[in-house]
């Protein structure tokens, strides 16, 4: 008796391809970047994208929408496997590595995500001097430990804006908000995600985790509850996203405004036990699933605690 597979040679019939494999295919075909597959765990598939324009990772994201793979990125602390579910890490490489001033004099600089910690600091950036100089910029911005300034202080971050890509395909641009800033949100996404924000901000879990020295949730919310003197800004939601709330395309960091954290960070490292031990477990959590929800209401990104 011959085989399926003799079967289908003989015949030149081909067996029909898995959803992951004509994920893989697609994909190799669409991008002009590096394409990795690994071994598959436990029959779960597994692969790594390292982008040479933009562009691919809107590709990226499309497929992964369509055939149900998480987008996460690569290069930051918990991301180790995924147990259930398929998975594209996306490692932002030396092709989208870019730090240059926005122009002769300026304090502002843009930057790519796959530009290094230590390309900041001898581009004068101190703030970087005392953490690992190969970490990239989207690792340093998705690590909630690396990004724990005190409450309302994000600023200190010298985080001007960010353009970030949504989980449904949506390109926002966050940055200053409020009277001083005349540039209105461009579409309907970017404009009803923000009054969400703004809500969730006024409500009572967000004014309970507002009351302490350091911010007990995940996602940086006191980020339009700024100190005293600080104007919001929307860009500082994203510090220590954890990759979760979608992909960030480039940031513009001022120099002047930059200042490293006042104690170093691993003194006081962020946990997500800390919101417990401040008798906040409650309100972090509710805030951050809504949170959450608001960036990647169909989880196209790692949800918060997953298993990676």
């Amino acid at each position: 008796m011959q085989s399926t597979s003799r079967r289908a040679f003989l015949t030149g019939r081909r067996s029909a391809q898995s959803p992951w494999e004509a994920f893989g295919q697609r994909l190799r075909n669409t991008v002009a970047g590096t394409f990795y597959e690994f071994e598959a765990h436990e029959g779960v598939g597994r692969a790594r994208l390292v982008p040479k324009q933009a562009s691919d990772v809107h590709k990226a994201r499309a497929l992964c929408a369509e055939y149900g793979v998480l987008l996460a990125l690569d290069g930051i602390p918990h991301a180790a496997r995924l147990n259930d579910h398929p998975v594209l890490w996306v490692e932002p490489g030396r092709d989208l590595s870019l730090c240059q001033r926005l122009e002769p004099g300026s304090t502002k600089w843009f930057v790519q995500p796959g530009c290094l910690l230590g390309e900041l600091e001898a581009a004068g950036f101190s703030q970087f001097a005392e953490l690992p100089c190969h970490i990239t910029v989207a690792a340093w911005l998705a690590d909630r430990t690396l990004c724990d300034w005190p409450v309302g202080e994000t600023a200190a971050s010298g985080l001007s804006h960010a353009s970030v890509l949504l989980a449904d395909g949506t390109l926002a641009s966050l940055g200053p908000f409020g009277e001083h800033n005349k540039k209105p949100l461009e579409g309907a996404r970017l404009q009803q995600l923000v009054a969400a924000l703004f809500q969730a901000a006024a409500g009572a879990d967000a004014q309970a985790c507002r009351a302490g020295a350091l911010w007990p949730a995940r996602y940086r919310l006191d980020a339009l509850l700024p100190a005293a003197g600080q104007t919001v800004n929307l860009a500082h939601v994203l510090l220590g996203h954890g990759g979760d709330l979608g992909w960030v395309e480039w940031l513009v960091l001022d120099e002047q405004m930059a200042q490293p954290q006042t104690e170093p960070p691993f003194a006081r490292r962020y946990t997500s036990a800390r919101a417990g031990e401040a008798g906040l477990a409650a309100p972090a959590g509710d805030l951050d699933m809504r949170v959450k929800s608001l960036f990647d209401p169909d989880e196209r990104f790692p949800y918060p605690g997953q298993e990676l």
